[in-house]
């Protein structure tokens, strides 16, 4: 079972409830507001550990935290033919290859 800990939680202000809402990006359609940040975040704790153990009691696959995926370091970016001719240009200008020039400008 996924540890309720190791799941990706945000807490942001909410301007229309005038309220902190709590969230987890693996559980979208789960959220709790409060008054306070930290009430926030403990609310949207505790239902994520509540709906991870009604999904583990009903033999349903509770999705596993984003922080203990494997990921490869790769993946596949359709563009238009001009930007990526325009990309390889700016990349031989650098001289970088293409891969650390799309990297780098990902990660800024």
């Amino acid at each position: 079972m996924s540890n309720v800990n190791h799941y990706t939680y945000r807490v942001v202000w909410s301007a229309a409830d005038d309220e902190y809402v709590g969230q987890v990006v693996e559980f979208p359609s789960l959220s709790w507001l409060a008054a306070t940040p930290v009430e926030a975040f403990e609310g949207i704790h505790r239902v994520v550990a509540g709906v991870i153990d009604d999904m583990a009691a009903n033999g349903e696959i509770v999705p596993s935290p984003f922080s203990e995926r494997q990921y490869s370091g790769e993946f596949k970016v359709r563009i238009p033919p001009e930007l990526h001719r325009a990309l390889v240009i700016q990349a031989a200008e650098e001289q970088v290859s293409l891969n650390r020039l799309v990297s780098s400008r990902l990660a800024s």
